[in-house]
């Protein structure tokens, strides 16, 4: 467990991060969301310790972080921390020595990342030299080397298609599954599709936190109706909010959840009732939410 407790940043006047705790477990992807602005990547500046925290503490298993600790971790930060004019194979193995492996050990697991990106044929080309979706994977290739004990990936999967996405996420899924794993995105629905657990922040403050099926069971919990011949009876029932109704089908809220099967009763008794669905919020919903 990677957990952060009261972490503190002000610029002069402003607070930017204000007394922020959160918990990443091991074995989930970490979701970190939040507007521009909200405080997301000076957070994990100060879980790396490349900004200093003016309050609070990271620590991993109970035991505050130090240089050490950080220097197991792998580090995807907002501006790319790779050298463009240089090989590919070559910087890999230079970080893989920076983190403590022998050049030979870092060599030969910069090859095995590279061959699963199929990048291997590129492993003596300058890094500029690829478009920047492969630069992206070369970039998740070096945090991945050392076989870090923690990952933060501040927008990791940016300038990624779909596919590549998936391709990550299976490698991080299969590589970093005994790890805790925090990766901020704008990019909502991958957030929804991607995540574990969710850590939303607005304005510097913790608004939302906690695994991501808790987080929808405790949401905005409504009902997908759909009756022969008509849903628009459902506006005269007590303690139903219609939310829409589209000929046979309507989209409703209960008041008092437990009144489910006494609505579905009554459809039944007005005629045939051929679906009656919980749906429960996106992540993205609950972030929309959560951020009012």
């Amino acid at each position: 467990m990677l957990s952060v407790r009261g972490l503190t940043r002000r610029y002069g006047d402003k607070m930017v991060v204000d007394h922020v705790s959160f918990d990443i477990p091991a074995g989930m992807m970490t979701g970190f969301v939040g507007a521009n602005g909200a405080g997301k990547t000076t957070t994990m500046r100060m879980i790396m310790g490349v900004l200093a925290a003016q309050e609070g503490e990271s620590l991993l298993n109970g035991v505050p972080l130090d240089r050490d600790a950080r220097s197991r971790f792998g580090y995807i930060p907002e501006e790319r921390g790779l050298y463009p004019e240089q090989p590919i194979l070559d910087q890999l193995g230079y970080l893989g020595e920076l983190h403590g492996l022998s050049r030979r050990e870092a060599t030969a697991s910069a090859s095995e990342l590279l061959e699963r990106f199929d990048l291997l044929d590129r492993a003596k080309a300058k890094l500029d030299s690829l478009s920047l979706g492969n630069q992206q994977r070369v970039q998740i290739a070096a945090a991945l080397l050392h076989r870090p004990t923690a990952l933060i990936l501040d927008e990791p999967f940016s300038g990624l298609d779909p596919d590549a996405v998936d391709s990550m996420v299976d490698l991080l899924r299969e590589r970093c599954s005994d790890i805790p794993i925090l990766f901020s995105s704008h990019q909502l629905d991958l957030v929804d599709r991607l995540c574990d657990h969710l850590v939303v922040l607005q304005g510097g403050r913790v608004v939302a936190e906690g695994d991501a099926e808790d987080l929808r069971e405790g949401g905005d919990i409504l009902h997908r109706i759909v009756t022969v011949p008509d849903a628009g009876w459902l506006r005269g029932m007590p303690g139903v909010q219609v939310l829409d109704v589209d000929g046979a089908s309507a989209l409703i809220r209960l008041e008092d959840p437990s009144r489910a099967g006494t609505i579905a009763a009554q459809a039944v008794a007005r005629g045939e009732l051929t679906e009656f669905n919980r749906i429960l919020p996106t992540l993205s919903e609950i972030f929309r939410e959560a951020t009012r």
